[in-house]
Order: structure tokens, then C-alpha cells, then sequence
């Protein structure tokens, strides 16, 4: 089972929380690690509609306090909850405290939560981590892939005053990660606690892939503004059979198993470029992925009359092939393009976590006929256990392909 997140209207924590228990993770699943906090904090939900679409809004109990906490203060504060949600809930603070710092220039322990250390925004992240691993553990949900995501617009106020939405610590926690669009709502629709937990625990980016839906969950924002439904969905499922639409017939192997190479057509775009300065490059490898593209990379070449050039090559489905080709001529210097259909044969892939000192990272596994074949640690959470634990990457690196 696989569960996509529609975040065509923002993610924010109770947006999360609302639609988990939506789509079935019960509450008392929500509320366990909560109660071992002992901070007062309780979870209920409200059936409520945003834009005549039926949902759930999840109301966050807490006693007052002004509290103020840093990284260290919160990392302590939740060794009293079991692994693997600790882990994964120290993650999204890890992530939230770098992004908050690279937005103030400051250091990481030397952050304030204000906002993100209230204990409305600590029974986000705990909940949605309880949450997210009830899903894995008892309902078998083996990736969590999520839509591009709307941002919001306009400006919101912080503890310092006003700041222009998308706020800095969610431009920080997103840069370089996943699709992102302005809009459609005039106000904050991806707070930075949506985004860490986005971060955390999101694998494959890009729009619904092929699946037969099984259940939906809708968790409701604060606001039911006219011009937005303000409601993130979960959406779980089987992701369909692959077809191809090759004529070449499969082997007897591949036809014989329903574990073997995942296979389709794809279109391979490129471009042969002589005049572009090459630090453009990785934003124009970004841009195309932003809008689509399956992949994109650039191979250094010689053309004729001995100049050295490169090649900038993408790789799209045929529903994103039109915004790709704007976007490399937009992104290069290139005034033309070649194109032809390529045949993709991809493993099944499946995703678990191990744990390094109390850090959570995710292990990508490929699997032909059944057995595995390849395992892949995920750099980002090897560098980000590393700068935590201030170590370095490749200590972290040979711990966790140790315990795969």
C-alpha cells in the first residue's frame, strides 16, 4: 500500500492530524505519545465542511504556557516516547531548528521554537509521526509519496512581526526537495511544521500515480476561506500493474513473474549546448524536475570543430513533456531540441528506516523476482543525523548500510 498527499491546498500539522484520523488511524493512536509527555496536551476531532467537502478538523487542547524551547530542550523532552516515533519526531525538529537557523543566520541550538516549540505544534509533529507509523506497521503502507505543493500567498505575522509567505524556514525545508507553486489561497497555506514532516517522510514526488484508491482522508485547516477548499487529503492505495505500451513482447521470465522490471515508454529530451556558463546548469536541472521530469543530467561533450560542450538531457512522461521542453528553453541558452522514446526498465522498489543514536534513516531496497538486489541509503538523512550528532557523514553512512 502506497498513500499520496494531495497538498494542492497546503499541509499544515492539524491539517495532517485531521486527515490521519480521516482515513482510519485511530485516535487513541494519535493520543498515546501525547499522554507520555505528560504536558496536558488532548486530541479530539470535529466533522466539519471546508467548501461543502466534508472533512475533519482536529482541535489541539493545551494548557497555556510561554515556554520558550530550544532544540536540546525538545530533543530531551521526548525521550520518553518510544521508537520508532521518537526517532522520527526528533527528525522533524532537527529539520524545523536548521531551516529556522539558515532563515536567521544563527545556530542551530541556538534557536527559539517559538511557535514551532508551543505545545500545539509538539502534538502536530508527535501525532502525525504516531500516525504515519500505525499506517507502515499495521496497515502496511510501504512509501508515502505527495503532490506539488501550494504554498500560499501574500504575508502572515511571526513572533517578530509581519513575513512574506511562503515563509523563510518553509523555502529552506523545501529548496532543491520537491515541487512547489504559489497560491491558490491569499494567505499561509504550508507552515513550516507541514513542511518538516513533509520532508521527513515524503519519498516520491509528482502528481497521483497509477493506483486503485482503497481510502481517503480529509483533515481540515482553521479557515473555510470562498476561493480554496482548505483541506489536505490522504489518499491510500495499490499502485496498478505497470503496463508498456512497447510492441516488443516480454520474456518468458518477465512473464512469468509479477515481481520483476516494472517497464514503460518514456521520452528522452536533449539538448546540445556551447554557449551557457555551467553554474546554470544544476538550477536548469532543477527547474525541469520541478515540472515534472522523471530525471534530468548533463554530459559533457565535443562537437564539431573541436568546442566543448554539453549535452542537457531530461526525461518525462508524455503528460509533462510540453512543460518540459518550455522550461529547458526558458532555463538554457538552447534554441532547439531532439527527442526520441526510450524503453525504462525500473526494479520495485520498497522503503524502510533504521536507527543511527536515536536518528531515523530511510533505506531504499530493489527487489527482481523476489529477492534483493540493491539497497540505497538516503544521503539527506545521513547528513542531517551527521550535523546533529556531530559526526562525520560517512561514520553514519557505514552505521546505517551495516543495519540494512
Amino acid at each position: 500500500m502506497i498513500v499520496w498527499i494531495d497538498a494542492t491546498a497546503g499541509v499544515s500539522g492539524d491539517m495532517f492530524l485531521g486527515a490521519l484520523a480521516d482515513i482510519g488511524v485511530p485516535i487513541e493512536v494519535l493520543q498515546a505519545p501525547l499522554d507520555r509527555l505528560d504536558l496536558g496536551i488532548t486530541l479530539r476531532t470535529e466533522p466539519v465542511t471546508r467548501a461543502s467537502l466534508g472533512a475533519v478538523k482536529m482541535h489541539v487542547d493545551v494548557p497555556e504556557t510561554r515556554t520558550l524551547r530550544h532544540l536540546p530542550d525538545i530533543v530531551e523532552l521526548l525521550q520518553v516516547i518510544d521508537e520508532p516515533v521518537r526517532g522520527s519526531a526528533i527528525g522533524v525538529f532537527e529539520r524545523l531548528a536548521a531551516a529556522e537557523a539558515a532563515a536567521h543566520r544563527s545556530e542551530i541550538d541556538d534557536v527559539h521554537f517559538h511557535e514551532v516549540g508551543a505545545l500545539d505544534s509538539i502534538a502536530d509533529i508527535v501525532g502525525v509521526c504516531a500516525g504515519l507509523h500505525h499506517l507502515a506497521d499495521e496497515l502496511g503502507m510501504t512509501a508515502l509519496h505527495c503532490s506539488t505543493v501550494s504554498l500560499g500567498s501574500g504575508q502572515t505575522r511571526g513572533a517578530h512581526g509581519p513575513i512574506p509567505v511562503p515563509v523563510p524556514a518553509v523555502v529552506a525545508l523545501l529548496s532543491g526537495r520537491c515541487p512547489v507553486q504559489a497560491g491558490p489561497a491569499p494567505f499561509e497555506s504550508t507552515t513550516p511544521t507541514g513542511a518538516a514532516l513533509l520532508d521527513q517522510f515524503v519519498v516520491e514526488w509528482g502528481p497521483m500515480p497509477a493506483m486503485t484508491i482503497e481510502q481517503v482522508g480529509i483533515g481540515a485547516g482553521s479557515k473555510d476561506p470562498d476561493e480554496v477548499v482548505n483541506a489536505m487529503r490522504l489518499v491510500s492505495g495499490t499502485l496498478a500493474a505497470p503496463t508498456s505500451s512497447s510492441s516488443r513482447p516480454a520474456s518468458a521470465e518477465q512473464a512469468s513473474s509479477d515481481d520483476g522490471p516494472d517497464t514503460g515508454d518514456l521520452i528522452q529530451i536533449d539538448a546540445n549546448i556551447d554557449d551557457m556558463d555551467t553554474r546554470l546548469f544544476p538550477a536548469a536541472i532543477d527547474a525541469v524536475l520541478a515540472v515534472g521530469a522523471v530525471d534530468a543530467w548533463v554530459t559533457p561533450i565535443v562537437m564539431k570543430k573541436g568546442r566543448p560542450a554539453h549535452t542537457f538531457s531530461a526525461l518525462t512522461d508524455e503528460q509533462h513533456a510540453a512543460a518540459v521542453r518550455d522550461t529547458i528553453f526558458r532555463s538554457t541558452t538552447t534554441i532547439g531540441l531532439r527527442e526520441h522514446v526510450v524503453h525504462r526498465h525500473t526494479l520495485p522498489r520498497t522503503f524502510s528506516t533504521v536507527d543511527v543514536d536515536g536518528h531515523q534513516i530511510r533505506v531504499k531496497s530493489a527487489t527482481l523476482h523476489g529477492e534483493v538486489v540493491n539497497t540505497s541509503v538516503e544521503w539527506d538523512d545521513v547528513v542531517a543525523a551527521a550535523e546533529a550528532l556531530d559526526r562525520p557523514a560517512a561514520d553514519i553512512l557505514t552505521q546505517a548500510t551495516r543495519r540494512t
